[in-house]
């Protein structure tokens, strides 16, 4: 009958245990000193070796030439501790996950008191001490505090934060650690050749990744191996198949596959993974175990020899191939992502769904976004793509003419021009009651351009100049062609520089998860959700931070726009106001006519903040309330003729009244305003005046009472000519 190699090759002495010179070294040095504490704590994981540490420890102590930290092993208590011994009655283990209760622990504190029989100390280890209650610690904790001098006390735990502290501060404290793999592999060969057992060293490593750092999980796979070995001895083979790992030429064609973005390999490599009964958690854990080799190699090109990785000769020449090929970033990130998804398999129900959705994920670098590791490992991909030949690089643009230097202040770009008035031909000509023979001029609203002096009217009031009819080019970007996909692709980093440049955009990009969704010439168009989110953007002045944002990460002088205006956006302009009654249409653009200035002028009123246009000096009295008739005249002079030429002063008596008129041009009646009162008799046959007045009569009374508020009181009459 054979004894399981974990309890067979059992270390007998801290000399023999291996792996924990950290806790072996400091206790063989306490013994060699006599500093001995009356309570120790070892804690680790499983199969390190605390529980026979602990015994070692005791056999240490109890030795007749002790203690000393290395047992003659021919004494009665040496050879009763051995691995193989059968045991002391002053050694005492004790499972604490079946004793751990209030009354184990009194019972044994009734017990501590009696002296040994046969032994210099009578010690009691505590295995698995972080199941004992806390009521037990409780009863525990006086003994342990002040044991009497024969008691020594060992407690054994993998979970040492459960023990109470109030125990765990009366001892001293040794954590064990997992065995590295170099040193499981030794201690394997050992037993190899001890056991005379054949064995391929490519099976190793696997047994050793099977026991993951515990040397008796270790001895265990290893005894299991050799179980099952016929004449031929251990063979990677028969390890792989025996603890289920995956086919190394497996892993190497999902690996191929994924990179080379071949999906129908892919999800047929799954379907082969599911049907030959493979289980698709361990698949994922193997294929990530790969990915990290991989991802060693491209760092480390000679991990291989200096054990960072432990594959089959046969698969060092594929992986160092795959490293090249696939890139830091690309094997990085489908290593994250198969990260992700086994704490996602988790208790999944669909495991291979699973399986196929991750698989997807690494095929498709631009499901994630604008994460930076997907950016590079799209990168990674354009690049071998380019130096493959799949893809022809493009021809650089030529270099574009040197721009005029900017003025200081943004330039008003001009918009197309918009109709204000119906067009003048459209237009009926006025009736002019006084004056029918002279002819309506021809409207010269195309001129009106080029004679800007023309008039005594400050700047501003004319219509803007209507822009070319050839569309103007747009000024290439000097961070070359922008593309919608190269700014989805550096979108991240673009809201990163809007929210270093003015947080208020950023928030209302980020709330709003605003994306490109178009790129037309030199305009950068962005989708909202929301009208009025589209509108705040433009008017917040968000468009510019947006745009300085996209120059500062692509170097591209672009306009940004939301998505709805369909090009780039004319400057806001201020609501025209409702019009007023007295105002004949037209006044935003009035037709200019071939007519002198004025005789008088005044200074006209600032323009109304909320009108950038507004009507020409000599119609600014139109709006204005029909003055109060003059008590010493009958009736208003004829209207005065359109083109506002110089006045004719005309006098006349009429034979109503016999009291002299005169006639004086006034300003040019809207269509909408009140009509003018009926001219008496004698105005109707008025005629020049020989005194060739300068236009004193009603329009300057007129002038008088409105702007001076005074009022006629007498008027001097002039002899007619002879000729009249």
């Amino acid at each position: 009958m054979s004894i399981a190699l974990y309890r067979k090759y059992r270390p007998a002495t801290f000399g023999e245990v291996r792996g924990q010179e950290h806790v072996t070294d400091p206790l063989r040095q306490a013994l060699r000193s006599g500093r001995i504490n009356h309570a120790y704590l070892f804690s680790g994981p499983r199969g390190c070796g605390k529980t026979t540490s602990a015994r070692i420890l005791a056999r240490s102590l109890n030795c007749a030439e002790g203690p000393t930290p290395d047992p003659c092993g021919t004494c009665d208590s040496c050879v009763s501790l051995a691995p193989d011994g059968g045991g002391s009655i002053d050694v005492i283990e004790i499972d604490a996950a079946s004793h751990g209760g209030v009354d184990d622990a009194r019972d044994l504190r009734e017990r501590a008191f009696f002296s040994p029989v046969n032994s210099r100390y009578k010690i009691y280890i505590i295995d698995e001490a972080h199941m004992v209650t806390r009521e037990g610690f409780n009863a525990l904790l006086k003994l342990v505090e002040e044991p009497p001098p024969h008691l020594k006390f060992v407690f054994a735990t993998t979970e040492p934060e459960k023990v109470i502290g109030t125990i765990r501060s009366r001892t001293h404290h040794y954590p064990f650690r997992l065995i590295p793999p170099s040193t499981l592999k030794e201690l394997m060969e050992d037993l190899l050749k001890e056991e005379e057992v054949t064995y391929d060293p490519a099976a190793l490593p696997l047994v050793v990744r099977a026991g993951a750092g515990s040397a008796r999980d270790t001895l265990s796979v290893l005894d299991q191996l050799i179980a099952g070995s016929d004449e031929g001895g251990i063979t990677r083979e028969g390890a792989v198949s025996l603890l289920g790992y995956t086919d190394s030429s497996l892993l190497g064609e999902m690996v191929d596959a994924l990179g080379a973005r071949d999906g129908a390999a892919a999800f047929g490599l799954v379907d082969r993974v599911v049907e030959g009964g493979h289980d698709p958690r361990r698949f994922t854990t193997d294929l990530l175990e790969r990915f990290r080799d991989l991802v060693v190699l491209s760092a480390v090109p000679d991990a291989i020899d200096k054990g960072l990785v432990n594959v089959s000769p046969e698969s060092v020449d594929q992986m160092k191939e795959q490293a090249a090929r696939l890139g830091p970033a690309e094997l990085s990130r489908a290593a994250e992502v198969l990260n992700q998804g086994l704490t996602e398999m988790r208790g999944a129900t669909a495991p291979r769904l699973l399986l196929e959705l991750l698989c997807s994920r690494i095929l498709l670098p631009a499901t994630d976004g604008d994460q930076g590791v997907a950016l590079l490992a799209r990168l990674e991909q354009m690049e071998r793509r380019v130096a493959s030949g799949a893809i022809a690089p493009q021809a650089s643009a030529p270099a574009p003419a040197p721009a005029a230097p900017a003025a200081p202040a943004p330039v008003r770009q001009p918009s197309p021009p918009q109709p204000v008035a119906p067009a003048p031909q459209a237009d009926p000509p006025r009736p002019q009651p006084a004056r029918p023979q002279t002819p309506e001029p021809a409207p010269r609203q195309a001129a009106r351009p080029s004679q800007p002096a023309s008039r005594n009217e400050p700047s501003g009031w004319d219509a803007p100049a209507p822009a070319p009819a050839e569309p103007r080019a747009a000024a290439p970007a000097s961070g070359g062609p922008l593309d919608l996909g190269r700014l989805q692709g550096a979108w991240h980093q673009v809201m990163e520089a809007v929210k270093g440049r003015r947080r208020f955009t950023w928030m209302m990009l980020h709330g709003g998860d605003v994306q490109p969704v178009g790129v037309e010439g030199n305009t950068v168009l962005l989708g909202f959700s929301k009208p009025n989110e589209a509108k705040g953007f433009t008017t917040s002045g968000s468009d510019q931070v947006v745009a300085g944002a996209i120059q500062q990460v692509l170097g591209a002088e672009v306009r940004v726009a939301p998505a709805g205006v369909g090009g780039p956006p004319a400057p806001p302009r201020r609501p025209e106001p409702a019009p007023r009654p007295a105002e004949p249409s037209g006044w935003d653009a009035p037709p200019v006519r071939n007519e002198p200035a004025p005789v008088q002028a005044r200074p006209e009123p600032a323009p109304e903040p909320e009108r950038p246009a507004g009507p020409p000096p000599e119609r600014l009295l139109s709006d204005r309330p029909e003055p109060p008739p003059d008590p010493y005249e009958d009736a208003a002079a004829a209207p005065p003729p359109e083109d506002h030429g110089p006045p004719a002063p005309v006098r006349n008596a009429g034979p109503g009244n016999g009291r002299p008129e005169e006639s004086a041009p006034r300003e040019e009646r809207p269509a909408n305003a009140p009509a003018p009162r009926p001219a008496s008799a004698g105005a109707a046959s008025a005629g020049p005046s020989p005194s060739g007045g300068s236009g004193n009569g009603g329009g300057g009374v007129s002038l008088i009472e409105t702007e001076l508020g005074g009022k006629l009181i007498e008027e001097i009459e002039h002899e007619p000519s002879e000729g009249f």
